[in-house]
């Protein structure tokens, strides 16, 4: 890493974690790679979150902490984070979640690549203790893959990431491709509820590069409590929404994947029935003007089976 010299922003939007950001900004901190900023926005916390970190950032001149006058939302938040960073690259770490101290020595010399998008890491979703957990985006051994391996990949649900919170990214993609609203038929506000909008930052970064890496070594923790936004989200809001978020991705960017995403739209209808209560009855739901909503049966069968091999083999 000696030949690393570029500014990496840690951006860390945080809203009442009073009990878990210090573990969270530990983790950033204690990075190997030395050149960081953490910028962490306060989302108007009423639990005393922003007097922990406003005197944590009095003992490290890293950390640079930003508090909204009102909550804004979590979108907004995150741009907000967006808007203070000074970096040339970006990490989001969400408020409640860890990554290894080399996580950025690791990921950072992917990007000297102008071809490499991002590079995002193997994930362990623990509850308390971050060594134990279910493995999740694993895809193989660690190197450079096409994104259009992961356009498609997602589509026909091969386990890539829908949550940024794994990866690296250079910060001008960020500000370009993490949408605050996407465009639906349903009347779904994404500035507020934030599902959808992460995916799509990575299809849309995915689009404008050749490549991208990954990292086999499980450098990055997710916590799965009640206040996350995994969690919390129950029934079918959580599909449904990642859902819409890849109608308006094929539709606006790749409208030659619309037959291959529509077999998983019709399977999504048939296993989330309750989508009818977020106004999505049929396939034309999930686009703005798209009008066609034919699909492959092979492609749908193929998806299907794949689906009930990652359930219980995975």
């Amino acid at each position: 890493m000696k030949d690393f010299t570029d500014l990496v922003s840690v951006l860390v939007p945080v809203y009442n974690r009073r009990d878990i950001i210090v573990e969270t900004l530990s983790s950033a901190l204690s990075q190997t790679y030395q050149n960081i900023e953490i910028v962490v926005v306060d989302n108007c916390s009423a639990d005393g979150t922003w007097e922990l970190i406003s005197d944590l950032a009095k003992t490290d001149s890293r950390l640079r902490v930003f508090r909204n006058a009102t909550n804004l939302g979590p979108v907004r938040n995150w741009l907000r984070c967006l808007q203070e960073a000074k970096g040339k690259y970006g990490k989001i770490l969400w408020s409640d979640d860890l990554i290894s101290p080399n996580f950025l020595e690791a990921t950072l010399p992917f990007l000297k690549d102008e071809d490499v998008g991002f590079v995002f890491t193997a994930t362990r979703v623990f509850s308390s203790n971050p060594n134990q957990g279910k493995l999740h985006h694993s895809i193989g051994a660690s190197g450079v893959y096409s994104t259009e391996s992961f356009i498609e990949g997602d589509i026909r649900g091969a386990g890539y990431p829908v949550s940024p919170g794994c990866a690296l990214f250079r910060l001008q993609d960020l500000r370009d491709n993490l949408l605050l609203q996407i465009e639906n038929s349903v009347g779904s506000d994404f500035s507020m509820h934030a599902i959808g909008n992460d995916l799509l930052l990575f299809l849309l970064v995915s689009n404008k590069y050749p490549k991208f890496a990954f990292v086999s070594d499980v450098l990055s923790f997710f916590r799965a409590h009640e206040g996350s936004i995994s969690i919390a989200s129950k029934n079918c809001k959580l599909p449904l929404h990642y859902n819409l978020s890849r109608a308006y991705f094929v539709e606006a960017v790749r409208p030659d994947l619309i037959r291959k995403l529509n077999a998983g739209l019709y399977l999504h209808l048939l296993r989330y029935p309750g989508s009818k209560e977020y106004g999505v009855h049929d396939i034309s739901d999930f686009y703005v003007s798209n009008k066609n909503f034919s699909f492959s049966r092979i492609h749908m069968i193929q998806l299907f089976v794949r689906k009930v091999l990652r359930r219980f083999f995975v």
